[in-house]
């Protein structure tokens, strides 16, 4: 059975720092490309960024590049991704993705004062 769980959500202050996991079981996580999506309120998910397996290319939008850096770890079946400065406009659900059209639950983001 396919899993992939988010967790690392929360409420966080403008500028602050939030780092997300995304936990995989059930298929062959090291060979596919996996990537973070994320939906605000009232608006269509969007792709945040990206990375492949094998070679660990990386890809963002434009909007969080030289904020948030994806990753993954293939021999924890995780990825990860760090997010810094945080602005309200990064609130939304974010989502975790594999490549065959694998996803999770989501967590929540909240970027508040």
């Amino acid at each position: 059975q396919v899993q992939l769980v988010e967790s690392g959500g929360g409420l966080v202050q403008p500028g602050g720092s939030l780092r997300l996991s995304c936990a995989a079981s059930g298929f062959t996580f090291s060979r596919y490309t996996m990537s973070w999506y994320r939906q605000a309120p009232g608006k269509e998910r969007e792709l945040v960024a990206i990375i492949t397996s094998p070679g660990g290319r990386t890809n963002y939008t434009d909007s969080v590049k030289g904020r948030f850096t994806i990753s993954r770890d293939n021999a924890k079946n995780t990825m990860y991704l760090q997010m810094n400065a945080l602005t309200p406009e990064d609130t939304g659900m974010y989502y975790c993705k594999g490549e065959p059209g694998y996803w999770g639950q989501g967590t929540q983001v909240t970027v508040s004062s």
